[in-house]
């Protein structure tokens, strides 16, 4: 249920930052919000703050000395990172915390993306940071509902400009606070990957149907950040099941291309016992930003703008052979039962005949590679198909209401 007047854990370094975070304190005050003060500062100890930074480096199994003593910057913000996630998760299986606001530079920051990642998805978490939408910043360490806004002019002291910011931080993270609903979990969820609506179209007949089955439907779009946070929420275990038919980021990721979801892709709901059904959507193509120089792999092969911001290109034929063994490679890891569907007339709408990503003998390469590469290691039907058409959808129905009928689907809130 939204809060009137909730309660946000801040933090920050208070040796070094006391006066931006007593002016965030008080713009939280002005929006009728509470405050809890983080100090995880190492280099003297701060008044006026609610948890110290003695007890921050306490949780983390260490004390503020010994940390000192480490003469390792590094060393020294994990150890802190290490006892804020810990008290921060503590705070909020306490009912304390309604949500997350936390201030720094690249120090701050690393030690933000960890205690954001030990919250629950729901509770706001707004980062406002001087390296913000930096490519700084993996894309494997961010949660997947985390708002950073960029901390303008505010490396030292309050000027107008950062109080700007720093205002428009404490708003972003009070006013999600009071509005958020967090997750019930009522229905089972069930957790499926696609790119688009136009490229990609089972979604539009599984959703209804998974629905009329008793389960809620979350659809992520693979462009390298909905991967992330598809993976993220799998290895949580928050599905009851996933739906993976659309690897297209494990081909960037294999390809070079920055548009990826992570080393883990593919990787989070088997390692986490979910049950997964996986298809190789969009495999067959590569995604890139639009404005960087084209990989090398790519400079002879023919480019697709999408828009101003991402270009696919026809993945090669040892690109697509590379992919479909890595897929069995890492569905073998799953500890949970696991299936894949390949369509083999086609895995995404650019891929048939006439269409400007037709390929055959790349397709054929592909299918041959992940049939013998599965022998013995993972469980594939083969689909005379394209994955877009209705027979793909049957397939996918079949395999997981018989999973169901066997108990073989974890089952979360209410029953299916």
């Amino acid at each position: 249920m939204a809060k009137a007047n909730p309660t946000i854990l801040l933090i920050g370094t208070a040796d070094t930052k006391m006066d931006e975070l007593r002016f965030i304190q008080h713009c939280i005050d002005g929006l009728y919000g509470k405050h809890i003060l983080m100090d995880v500062g190492v280099l003297e100890g701060a008044t006026g703050v609610d948890i110290s930074n003695n007890q921050v480096a306490a949780a983390a199994g260490v004390d503020i000395p010994s940390i000192i003593a480490y003469h390792d910057e590094n060393a020294a913000m994990s150890a802190m990172a290490l006892g804020a996630s810990r008290l921060a998760a503590e705070l909020y299986a306490q009912g304390s915390i309604d949500g997350l606001l936390v201030l720094g530079g690249t120090m701050g920051t690393d030690l933000a993306l960890d205690v954001a990642s030990a919250l629950p998805l729901g509770i706001p978490k707004v980062v406002l940071s001087t390296v913000s939408y930096s490519p700084l910043i993996p894309t494997d360490r961010i949660p997947p509902d985390l708002t950073m806004i960029l901390w303008a002019g505010g490396l030292y002291g309050l000027n107008s400009l950062c109080k700007a910011t720093l205002s428009q931080a404490a708003g972003a993270v009070v006013g999600a606070a009071q509005a958020a609903l967090i997750p019930t979990f009522d229905k089972p969820i069930i957790g499926m990957t696609s790119l688009g609506k136009t490229c990609l179209k089972y979604m539009v007949k599984l959703k209804p149907a998974l629905e009329q089955r008793g389960f809620e439907v979350a659809v992520f779009h693979t462009t390298g950040m909905g991967g992330r946070a598809f993976e993220g929420l799998a290895a949580q275990g928050v599905f009851s099941a996933v739906m993976d038919f659309s690897l297209q980021e494990l081909s960037n990721l294999l390809g070079g291309s920055a548009v990826h979801a992570g080393e883990t892709r593919l990787l989070g709901a088997g390692l986490s016992g979910t049950p997964q059904i996986v298809a190789p959507g969009a495999i067959d193509m590569i995604d890139m930003p639009t404005w960087a120089p084209v990989p090398d792999a790519l400079k002879e092969v023919d480019i697709r703008t999408h828009n101003r911001l991402i270009s696919c290109a026809a993945s090669p034929e040892p690109m697509r052979r590379l992919v479909a063994r890595e897929i069995v490679a890492r569905m073998s890891q799953s500890t949970a039962p696991s299936c894949f569907i390949l369509p083999k007339q086609g895995v995404q709408a650019w891929d048939k005949a006439g269409e400007e990503l037709c390929d055959e003998s790349g397709k054929a390469a592909f299918n041959d590679e992940l049939i013998a590469s599965a022998a013995g290691k993972i469980d594939v039907i083969e689909l005379d198909a394209h994955i877009n058409d209705d027979a793909f959808v049957d397939a996918v129905l079949a395999v997981f209401d018989d999973w169901l009928a066997r108990g073989l689907i974890k089952v979360k809130g209410a029953a299916a």
